[in-house]
């Protein structure tokens, strides 16, 4: 599939309802466990997202459509969110993700995108040029990305309890 905003923002969208429906009426146990030493939990992930709506993904799009010489993002602390000991209910999480990925939807339509404008680049502290088209599909496709890690994550709290099913699960073999 050849990018499209529309159908970035498609993902973009429907991301706050789909771990809302996921995870807000789940326990602590099935939002704080983790898959070990150094991972995260379902709990971790929303928080991580959070981080990410404040600080990187909308702020790297307004560098790159700045009419500014300096065009370098500054690097994205992932592990930020680690940080956070407010402890904030799930439900406090994702209402707060919600309003955020709502407000900047809302900015990201209002540029008025062209064609033009996706070529546009910025300077990533890693990867060098990026173009305005590749953030925007990488946004979308971290969403998905963690969506994912999050059912990987929850479902592997069973590895054991599904005894000889094991061999049928993919997800628990990852």
């Amino acid at each position: 599939m050849e990018f499209s905003l529309n159908k970035s923002i498609e993902i973009l969208k429907t991301t706050p309802n789909t771990l809302n429906t996921f995870l807000g009426n789940l326990s602590d146990e099935w939002l704080h466990n983790n898959e070990g030493e150094n991972t995260w939990s379902p709990y971790d992930v929303v928080q991580h997202l959070i981080v990410g709506e404040k600080t990187d993904w909308l702020v790297r799009i307004k560098i790159i459509l700045s009419d500014t010489e300096n065009k370098a993002f500054r690097p994205f602390d992932r592990f930020a969110h680690l940080e956070d000991d407010s402890a904030k209910s799930i439900t406090e999480l994702l209402k707060e993700f919600q309003k955020l990925r709502e407000n900047n939807l809302s900015e990201l339509k209002s540029f008025n995108l062209t064609e033009n404008d996706f070529s546009k680049t910025g300077i990533h502290p890693e990867f060098g040029t990026v173009t305005l088209k590749q953030l925007i599909a990488t946004w979308a496709v971290h969403d998905l990305g963690h969506i994912a890690q999050i059912a990987r994550v929850m479902a592997k709290q069973y590895k054991t309890e599904v005894g000889p099913w094991t061999e049928y699960l993919g997800i628990l073999k990852k």
